[in-house]
Order: C-alpha cells, then structure tokens, then sequence
C-alpha cells in the first residue's frame, strides 16, 4: 500500500519538479550566453544547471521531511543568484519562488483542514 502524500507534500513536488527543468535550461541559457567571469570555463554552466536540476529532484522526493522544505526555500535563494549573470533568470526564480511559497502556506492549510474533516467523521462514527 502507498504512503499516503498530503497537499503540502504534493504540491511542493510539482513545484519543484517543474522548477528542474527550469534550473536545467537557465545552466544552458549562462553556458550559451558565455556571461560566467574569466578564468571559469563555460561548460561550468551545464555542469552546474545539472547539479541543481537534480538536487531539485531530490527534493522533490524528500519533502515529506521539515528540513526538505526549508532546503527548498533556502535553494529558492540559491536558484535567485544566477539573475547576477542572466537578469532574466530573475523571473523565472519569483515565479517560482511565489509557487513555492504558495504550496508550502495553502498544502499545510489544505491538511490541517483535511485532519480535522477526517477527526470529525472519525467521532461522528462515519
């Protein structure tokens, strides 16, 4: 039998999930533009979009823990600071971010809302 997942968890995963490939792209945006500073290969680019659009993977399957939650929003941040070589990565990282503060407040409301639904069929017998 699986495991049930609440919202919070589900939405996360999509979030972050979606985010992947987004993280992916931007590594292939930096590595096409050659914006990284001298003296750093570009293909550092690639090499660090795929690490991040697999951490974010990661992620995704471990938010079921506090502390994968507040590694997401802290890789949030991370994800923010490739708008120091690609302004318009910022955009892509407020719109996720937003998404994923989002999932995080409304999933732990949507559960808190579904245990005490579940509690009180559960004392009305049901």
């Amino acid at each position: 039998m699986r495991r049930h997942r609440g919202a919070q968890e589900s939405l996360l995963a999509v979030v972050l999930i979606s985010e992947s490939l987004v993280v992916f792209l931007g590594g292939l945006v930096v590595f096409g533009l050659r914006v990284l500073p001298d003296g750093i290969d570009d293909w550092w680019a690639i090499v660090a979009g795929a690490v991040l659009a697999v951490v974010t993977v990661g992620l995704a399957g471990l938010v079921r823990h506090r502390w994968a939650v507040v590694a997401g929003a802290v890789l949030q941040g991370v994800i923010a600071l490739g708008a120091f070589l690609v302004p318009a990565l910022l955009i892509a990282a407020v719109v996720f971010g937003a998404m994923y503060v989002y999932a995080t407040i409304k999933g732990g409301a949507l559960d808190e809302r579904n245990a005490a639904l579940a509690a009180q069929a559960e004392t009305n017998g049901d």
